[in-house]
């Protein structure tokens, strides 16, 4: 029997269809070596056991984050032998697993988003109190649903809320809290808060909320943001991001709205002390009222009795100026008809005069005019 000889590119080409058709796709677990990023695009790295390595090749946009050697992968993938470069696994999702991978990716991508100022205080919003539409991102299956819904409607009420119904753990998870990110942020009218929450659970659980798509995409948020991940000992990476962070989901619900039942007990009490304070301020006015009458009424007299004083001494000025008075001491008064004389120069021989005198007047014809010289 002939042996079959075929050329290297045939014999890749049928490998990779055996490959295709037997793995499109494979889920590897091992510890990552000989990490590298070429060109800030291009990721190469090993997986390996005690026994085996196998090379991994992809974008930078398959990384959940910063990664190291020794740090324990699960990458999920398809087989291909390349022509130039021989056999490898293209990526399609990376993730670590462990719990010690995930506290060091976590702490790596910390570092590198903190580099950035993706958590510093001074970009952080207030949310608004309350709100009136709350976008809601969380599994409608859980106990934190149930919960924040129950919160909300038992304190306060009225409150819209638009839920998106996400995966919140697992492979699914990134790629559906992304999407509900972009809906609101895409919508025309985005809600005025949008809430990420979810229980409790171990690191494997909440390594969704330690990724730098999700992290990213709650920074980025159109509308201000409230985390709320139900575990108190670590702190997810989306919630350093959130412009704030609650402890549970029904710690959330209590963040964004009053207890109605609080609110209506402090209407009354501020009722109360309005209406003291009002009688306080109405017997403080009459008060003023009756001491401005006092001393509006002091002040008159006072101003009537000044005014008197005034008047008397122009009464006295003016008897002392009135000719009147002058004529009963002796003195007369020359008129020529109706014009007063005051001067010899006035007065010539013949002429007609009038002298007045306290008690009567007389006429008179000057006869001789001597003037003083």
């Amino acid at each position: 029997m002939q042996d079959i000889i075929i050329t290297p590119s045939d014999f890749v080409s049928a490998l990779n269809q055996t490959l295709e058709f037997a793995y499109p796709t494979v889920q590897i677990e091992g510890e990552l070596a000989n990490y590298k990023v070429s060109k800030g695009k291009w990721v190469y790295f090993d997986l390996k056991d005690e026994y085996a390595s196998v090379k991994f090749f992809g974008t930078v946009y398959n990384l959940p984050g910063p990664l190291e050697d020794g740090m324990m992968l699960r990458v999920i993938g398809q087989p291909q032998m390349n022509p130039r470069y021989g056999f490898s696994i293209t990526c399609r999702q990376i993730t670590p697993v462990g719990e010690g991978s995930l506290i060091k990716a976590a702490q790596l991508l910390q570092a590198k988003l903190e580099r950035e100022g993706l958590f510093a205080e001074d970009r952080k919003r207030v949310l608004p109190y309350p709100p009136t539409r709350i976008g809601l991102i969380t599994s409608g299956q859980s106990a934190a649903y149930a919960d924040f819904i129950k919160i909300i409607n038992s304190r306060w009420g009225g409150v819209r809320i638009d839920h998106l119904d996400v995966q919140v753990q697992g492979d699914q998870a990134v790629t559906d809290i992304m999407k509900a990110f972009d809906v609101f942020n895409t919508s025309a009218h985005p809600p005025d808060v949008v809430v990420l929450t979810r229980g409790g659970g171990s690191a494997d659980d909440l390594a969704a909320f330690n990724t730098e798509q999700v992290t990213r995409a709650v920074a980025g948020s159109r509308s201000p943001t409230l985390v709320a991940i139900g575990h108190e000992i670590d702190i997810c990476l989306a919630e350093l991001a959130a412009d704030r962070r609650a402890s549970t989901p029904s710690n959330a619900a209590e963040l964004l709205v009053p207890d109605r039942t609080a609110e209506l007990e402090a209407l009354v009490q501020y009722k109360q002390y309005m209406s003291s304070h009002l009688l306080a301020v109405l017997t403080h006015s009459k008060q003023e009222i009756i001491q401005y009458k006092t001393d509006l009424q002091a002040e008159m007299k006072q101003l009537i009795k000044h005014s008197q004083a005034e008047l008397k001494a122009s009464a006295t000025l003016l008897d002392q100026l009135n000719p009147d008075t002058v004529l009963k001491r002796g003195y007369v008064l020359v008129r020529d008809k109706a014009t007063s004389i005051t001067s010899i120069g006035q007065v010539k021989s013949n002429q007609h005069l009038q002298i007045q005198f306290k008690d009567g007047t007389i006429d008179i014809i000057v006869k001789n005019v001597n003037e003083v010289r």
